[in-house]
């Protein structure tokens, strides 16, 4: 078997986050020789937080400059970390920070790439990587001659590995920081309880623009539908997604959910995101929708209309309810 490097960048308390131990269990599925090569402020605590997964050699490269997402830092610890471990295949999870600098280290290294890879087997000998196409709609297997090849392993497509932590001797690559023109004097970023968007929460919960029309009474009641919805999720701790049709209406000049993005956007032209339940709202659940939830295990709907997309054969349960109504319950039950 060929010999895999998995690459990973440490967190600021200089272990790995989730995405990298998805990859890390990915590559030991390929069955080769590992070595790890870490990217970070420091490394020591990665290398024993997995130290008992099977690798058999850890790489570093470490220091201040490294412990900031920027693409001269990264792309150039990551082709010294490439060079030094020589190895076939080069894995990675498909973080922003990998996904931005690998493919110009592919350059570097003569190598090739694939990104948005959803899992990575051998068959009949031969390394093969999937992935979807055309917005989810058809999955392909791909495999290269060409070496190194780098791939880089969407996140929530293979479990995490978990283990003991233990002692790794970890090998130090020396890298001269490149000249930057940048500098990274803090990071701000919205309160937890603030945020929409949260990709490990059990619960995806998408609002359709139903919640900004009129009301059975014909009027329109925008404050409480953000209040039922941001109610919600804060209580549930669940991600926010929207249909195209509600994060458009912005630039309508319509009644709009003011916590609302197009980075909340679900579906054909959105995210396909990758939780365990569904529930939409106001949605009625057409095929660009339902491209979005491919991955949903669980999905449930709430609509007025018991012919919308959602009750032929594209939700597990369809409750045929006012929406407003129901999340009034909802949110008082979880409150008491």
């Amino acid at each position: 078997m060929e010999t895999i490097l998995l690459l990973a960048h440490t967190e600021p308390d200089g272990t790995l986050a989730k995405p990298a131990l998805e990859a890390l269990a990915a590559a030991l599925a390929l069955a080769g020789e590992l070595t790890v090569g870490l990217v970070g402020g420091q490394a020591g605590p990665a290398a024993n937080q997995i130290a008992a997964s099977g690798a058999t050699r850890f790489l570093a490269v470490t220091g201040g400059p490294f412990a900031e997402a920027r693409y001269s830092t990264d792309a150039a610890a990551a082709e010294a970390l490439c060079r030094t471990a020589g190895a076939a295949i080069v894995l990675a999870p498909a973080t922003s920070r990998w996904s931005r600098a690998l493919p110009g280290v592919a350059y570097r290294i003569g190598g090739r790439v694939d990104t948005h890879a959803t899992s990575l087997a051998v068959e009949n000998g031969v390394p093969t990587v999937t992935r979807w196409f055309y917005r989810q709609r058809m999955e392909a297997a791909l495999t290269r001659t060409q070496r190194p090849w780098m791939v880089l392993l969407d996140s929530g497509c293979v479990p995490a590995w978990s283990g003991p932590a233990g002692a790794a001797e970890v090998e130090a690559v020396a890298v001269e920081p490149p000249q930057t023109r940048t500098t990274v004097t803090g990071i701000q970023a919205p309160k937890s309880d603030e945020q929409t968007i949260r990709p490990d929460a059990k619960l995806l919960f998408v609002a359709g623009a139903g919640w900004t029309k009129k009301q059975a009474d014909g009027a329109v009641h925008g404050p409480e539908a953000e209040s039922l919805i941001l109610g919600f999720l804060r209580s549930a701790k669940a991600s926010l997604g929207g249909s195209k049709s509600l994060v458009d209406l912005s630039g309508e000049g319509e009644a709009v959910l003011r916590f609302m993005t197009h980075l909340n956007q679900i579906g054909q032209t959105g995210s396909t995101p990758r939780h365990s339940k569904g529930l939409s709202t106001c949605c009625h659940g057409e095929e660009p929708h339902v491209v979005g939830w491919r991955f949903v295990n669980q999905r449930r709907a709430v609509n007025l209309d018991p012919n919308c997309g959602w009750a032929r054969g594209k939700a597990d349960v369809l409750y045929v309810a006012d929406a407003f109504a129901v999340m009034r319950k909802v949110n008082q039950l979880l409150g008491g």
